[in-house]
């Protein structure tokens, strides 16, 4: 009886480890045809199909991919586009941390009446869909003199990031007790001095949460890079986008997998060696 229970519970689990491989192999299927692609030949893939391992590794399409291949008529591979978004995303993700930090603070530990209705109006950007945004944002620009410039951009995604980091920040310093902020008052700490010396050194869980969120999301963004920037002003979404959609030239598979993958390479080393950390945050308050 006990070793048909075994025998039962061992064959439910090897049942349950099939079905989750079979769903990860599912998952990762796009992401290991764009990796054999890139080390393939346009000819090679043309003549067979997209679906194939490569006959012989080829390096070339990284190197045309970064530096010499012809993106919606410039032929300056996407290179300059990664500088573009690497320009946008630090200090876009810097600020709005610092702001959101800040807010947090002020939200969570200075009480002031209408402080909730505040954090509500600022949190309810979170919820507002992106494309609503589009037209306010277009005004603003002009306005500004800022339309398909990256300063442009980057005071978009710190406008936008505020409702995450505020809401992140707002939560995890709930938690810090009154009674530092209590004494730092008694002994004649200001404002200021009591989030430079008490509350910043509490913070680096819940930081680092927001730079790994704000990071990954101004990286990844893609609606109004393509709405608010063209030619040498995109950031690499956008590039990429105008790479697959030039269609006046046969379809170079290879150099666009190279591409889609050196864009990626950032926002995946962030996670690679700041996802444990991402992790621990999030449980010390970031969702509470």
């Amino acid at each position: 009886m006990v070793e048909a229970r075994s025998l039962s519970a061992l064959g439910s689990r090897a049942l349950l480890y099939a079905i989750l491989i079979a769903f990860a192999a599912f998952y990762l299927t796009p992401l290991i045809v764009v990796i054999l692609n890139s080390f393939r030949s346009f000819q090679e893939i043309t003549q067979t199909s997209v679906l194939g391992f490569p006959q012989q590794f080829r390096f070339d399409n990284w190197a045309q991919a970064w530096g010499s291949y012809c993106i919606a008529g410039i032929c300056s591979g996407i290179k300059p586009y990664m500088w573009n978004s690497l320009m946008i995303a630090i200090p876009a993700t810097l600020i709005s941390t610092l702001l959101g930090a800040m807010n947090g603070y002020l939200l969570s530990l200075w009480r002031f009446k209408g402080a909730n209705l505040i954090f509500g109006i600022i949190t309810f950007g979170v919820f507002l869909p992106a494309q609503m945004k589009l037209v306010p944002w277009a005004i603003t620009l002009r306005n500004l003199d800022l339309s398909n410039t990256v300063t442009g951009l980057i005071l978009i995604h710190v406008v936008q990031g505020m409702s995450f980091t505020t809401l992140f920040c707002r939560n995890y310093y709930v938690n810090v007790p009154q009674d530092l902020i209590k004494a730092a008052k008694v002994d004649g700490a200001g404002f200021l001095q009591i989030f430079r010396r008490i509350i910043l050194p509490l913070s680096p869980p819940i930081l680092i949460v927001t730079v790994i969120w704000q990071f990954t999301g101004i990286w990844n963004e893609f609606l109004y890079g393509i709405t608010f920037s063209e030619g040498s002003a995109r950031p690499v979404t956008a590039a990429l986008m105008a790479l697959s959609a030039n269609i006046a030239q046969a379809r170079e598979y290879g150099i666009e997998s190279a591409s889609v993958l050196i864009a990626a390479l950032p926002t995946l080393l962030v996670y690679l060696f700041g996802g444990k950390y991402f992790v621990r945050g999030l449980t010390a308050g970031a969702v509470k």
